[in-house]
């Protein structure tokens, strides 16, 4: 029985380290190297694994050397953010690899008041502190795969947007927890329950600043992507205000030039100068017409840019009765969607740039469809490509946000070098 809980304990110890890896994983990305994960995840699992005692120095920092050195060798990101992993994540470690041990003796010997010459000798109080030890060790691994759980999204949103000098705002909060499990182990005398509050706290504080700098970073992100919304549908507003008054000019300058070309007679420099104008203004003669007066001015604005860029540009949408869908969503679905694809059309070849896009009504569903030609990092491994990574890379994240207001589904597909967005959008929305 004993050999039993042996071999169960083993198998928690290698879960749990696989849950710590796992956990340090989704803050920082391991190095690519496949021989070089397997080795982490083995040092890992020991540096979970640290045996922490009261009064024990060499230990403290073994562990903490142990864990920083692990974090440089095996991950990749910036110093900033390995000593932000370390603040974070040692307190909590040692902390609970602390708990689990004092508490499991405690129980254990309040229990049987045995030394350790009598555990050797006798069967039954090997076995029963080998069962502590192994609920010990299981109620670790739960305590870590519910950390992961609650934490995991918090983890990655943290992880996508943070800069350096944000990553240093989480040093300076994780440092109070770290200082304080540090030297309340250290000093404090043996057998001091006071110890177990100040471990409590120091878990509650590390988690907690986590939640803490992903809410904030959440608030400012908000605020800012709806002041940016704000200003691109001002923009928008004024744009078509402008269009409408253009075309109305167009549509007057277009009888005056046919006049003025059928009255000129034989005068060949009038004709040309005529039909030179005619030629110029051409461009409203094929004006894209979606049915949606707001979208109208959207694709012509995204269609110039990409003309400018020297991109394949093409688009026949359907959209009417689309009137259901806010000026502000339509704006961040297809603005979003089609700067998205000019961005990754620029990292391409001209011959390679192409951007289509298309839209149609099927029965009580619009279909719309973004299709570019793309590498894999300009859309889906990569959040962002742009330097500043805490006000950038939440196209895609908005536009999902947007349709799902309207109950629609997206779907992105990346093959052979294009990138699909499929948008679906049922029509009973404007029920």
């Amino acid at each position: 029985m004993i050999r039993a809980l042996d071999i169960l304990s083993v198998l928690m110890v290698w879960t749990y380290g696989f849950v710590f890896f796992s956990i340090i994983k989704v803050f920082l990305p391991l190095r690519k190297n496949w021989f070089a994960k397997l080795v982490a995840f083995i040092v890992c699992v020991n540096v979970a694994d640290y045996v922490i005692y009261s009064n024990d120095l060499p230990a403290l920092f073994g562990c903490m050397a142990f864990f920083f050195g692990y974090l440089l060798v095996f991950h990749n990101g910036s110093l900033v953010e390995k000593i932000s992993v370390l603040l974070i994540f040692y307190p909590a470690l040692i902390a609970v690899n602390y708990l689990m041990l004092d508490i499991g003796s405690r129980i254990f010997f309040g229990m049987t008041e045995a030394n350790s010459q009598e555990i050797s000798k006798s069967h039954e109080l090997l076995f029963l502190s080998t069962l502590v030890h192994t609920i010990s060790l299981f109620l670790r691994l739960l305590f870590w795969i519910a950390a992961f759980v609650v934490l995991r999204k918090v983890l990655l949103q943290l992880t996508s947007s943070l800069s350096n000098k944000m990553w240093m705002m989480v040093d300076m909060v994780g440092g109070a927890s770290f200082v304080a499990i540090f030297t309340i182990i250290y000093f404090m005398p043996e057998r001091m329950m006071i110890v177990y509050p100040i471990c409590g706290a120091s878990i509650f504080s590390s988690f907690g600043c986590i939640c803490l700098v992903s809410y904030i970073c959440q608030s400012m992100q908000t605020a800012y992507r709806a002041q940016e919304l704000s200003m691109k549908y001002g923009f928008y507003e004024e744009k078509l205000k402008e269009e409408e008054r253009v075309r109305s000019i167009y549509h007057d300058m277009k009888n005056h030039l046919l006049v003025l070309k059928a009255g000129s007679g034989n005068d060949e420099a009038t004709k040309k100068a005529v039909e030179s104008l005619q030629s110029r203004i051409a461009g409203y003669e094929n004006y894209q017409h979606t049915g949606n007066d707001f979208l109208d001015i959207i694709l012509r604005d995204k269609a110039e840019k990409a003309k400018e860029s020297r991109i394949d540009f093409s688009a026949v949408l359907h959209m009417e009765d689309s009137d259901f869908i806010a000026p502000l969503d339509i704006s961040t679905i297809f603005g979003n969607a089609l700067d998205n694809a000019i961005e990754a059309s620029l990292k391409l070849p001209e011959e390679e740039r192409m951007i289509m896009v298309k839209a149609v009504r099927v029965h009580d569903l619009f279909s719309i469809v973004f299709e570019n030609n793309a590498v894999l990092s300009s859309n889906m491994e990569e959040k962002t490509t742009k330097k500043d990574r805490f006000l950038h890379g939440f196209g895609i994240a908005n536009i999902k946000r947007a349709v799902e207001k309207y109950d629609g589904e997206c779907i992105f597909q990346h093959k052979d070098g294009r990138f699909v967005l499929k948008l679906m959008i049922p029509a009973a929305a404007i029920s």
